[in-house]
C-alpha cells in the first residue's frame, strides 16, 4: 500500500514512520503527528467473483433503505435526545438550535412525510400489523405524495386510505370501522380516500377472503375449536358453490359461525356475533337463510345438534 500513496516520508519532520488508519482513511506521521492525507483508501483486499452465490454473499452494503423513514435512511440527523445529558447547557443550545435548522431547511414533502409516517408507525403499532405491512404502506404513501395526491385532501385521511387499501392487498382481515377507530377519521371518509388512492394509483384490490375472519371471530366469541372448523368448512363449500360471490366476507363468516355455534349446541345470540362481527343483527340473519337454503347437508347436522342437546 505504501508504494501506492504520495507521500514516502513526512514532509513536515521527513520521519518514514508512517500511520494507516484503515477506519478514518487517514494517513498520519508517527512522529509529529501531521496528517498527511485524509481520503477514504479502501485498504481491504479485492474480491474476485466466480457465480453469482459469492457475488451476493460478498457484496458490500450499509443499512437497507426504507421507506419509513421520510429520507429512505439516507440522510444524516443532528444528534438524538439521548445525549443530551452528556453535553452542557451552551451546547445543548447549540443542539437544539441546529436541529430547529435542520427542519427548517427540509422541504414541504419531506415535512409531509415526517409527519405521515410517525402516524403510519402509530397507526401499525395499534393494528399490530408486521414490518413488511408498514413499509408498504409507506411506500404507498410516499408514491402518492410525490405525484401530489396528498395536495388539498388532509394528510390523516390520505394515510386511514392507504393503510385500508394495503390491509385489502395483504388480505389482512381488518374493517373499516377498526381503520376509523385507530385513525380517528370519519369511516365514509376512510372508504372515500381508500377509492381516491386505489384509483389514482391503479391499486387492485380484491375482496377479503371470509375464511380470515373466521379464526378472529371465534378467539373473540370464545368458540370451541370443533366450531370454529365446522364454520371454516361451511364457507369453504360456500366458496366452492359461489354462494360468497357478492357478498359480505364479515357478513358470510358470522353466518357460518352462527350456524356452527348451532350445530355444536353453544349458545351464541344472533346479537353477540353481530357485535364481534361489526354488522347487523339482519346481516347475520340473512346469511344464515342463504346458507341454510342452498346447503342441504347443514339443516341435516343442525338436527343432529338438536337432537344430542
Amino acid at each position: 500500500m505504501i508504494k501506492d500513496l504520495q507521500y514516502k516520508k513526512c514532509p513536515e519532520c521527513t520521519a518514514e514512520a508512517l500511520h494507516w488508519n484503515k477506519e478514518k482513511g487517514e494517513v498520519a506521521c508517527k512522529s509529529c503527528g501531521l496528517v498527511l492525507d485524509d481520503k477514504l483508501f479502501d485498504f481491504g483486499q479485492e474480491w474476485r467473483e466466480f457465480d453469482s452465490e459469492s457475488s451476493e454473499n460478498r457484496r458490500r452494503t450499509g443499512a437497507p433503505l426504507t421507506y419509513t423513514q421520510e429520507d429512505r435512511g439516507l440522510g444524516t440527523t443532528i444528534g438524538t435526545k439521548s445525549d443530551l445529558h452528556k453535553l452542557s447547557k451552551k451546547d445543548k443550545d447549540k443542539f437544539y438550535r441546529l436541529r430547529l435548522w435542520q427542519r427548517r431547511v427540509s422541504t414541504a414533502i419531506e415535512s409531509n412525510l415526517r409527519l405521515a409516517l410517525s402516524e403510519i408507525k402509530r397507526i401499525v403499532s395499534v393494528l399490530g400489523l408486521p414490518n413488511y405491512v408498514e413499509e408498504e404502506i409507506s411506500r404507498i404513501y410516499t408514491e402518492a405524495v410525490q405525484r401530489g395526491l396528498v395536495r388539498g385532501h388532509s394528510t390523516e385521511a390520505v394515510v386511514a386510505g392507504v393503510v385500508y387499501a394495503v390491509l385489502r392487498m395483504y388480505d389482512i382481515p381488518r374493517t373499516l370501522n377498526e381503520v376509523s377507530d385507530v385513525t380517528g377519521i370519519d369511516k365514509k371518509k376512510v372508504a372515500k380516500n381508500f377509492k381516491y388512492v386505489s384509483r389514482n394509483l391503479n391499486i387492485r384490490t380484491l375482496p377479503i377472503d371470509p375464511m380470515n375472519y373466521v379464526a378472529r371471530f371465534a378467539s373473540e366469541l370464545k368458540l370451541d375449536p370443533q366450531t370454529q372448523t365446522k364454520a371454516l368448512d361451511i364457507v369453504q363449500v360456500a366458496t366452492k358453490e359461489e354462494i360468497t360471490s357478492g357478498r359480505s366476507p364479515k357478513g358470510i363468516a358470522a353466518g357460518a359461525l352462527y350456524i356452527a355455534s348451532k350445530i355444536h349446541n353453544e349458545r351464541k345470540t344472533q346479537a353477540e356475533i353481530a357485535k364481534v362481527a361489526d354488522v347487523t343483527e339482519v346481516t347475520v340473519r340473512n346469511s344464515y337463510k342463504e346458507l341454510i337454503e342452498n346447503l342441504n347437508f347443514l339443516n341435516d347436522e343442525m338436527e343432529k345438534g338438536k337432537a344430542s342437546a
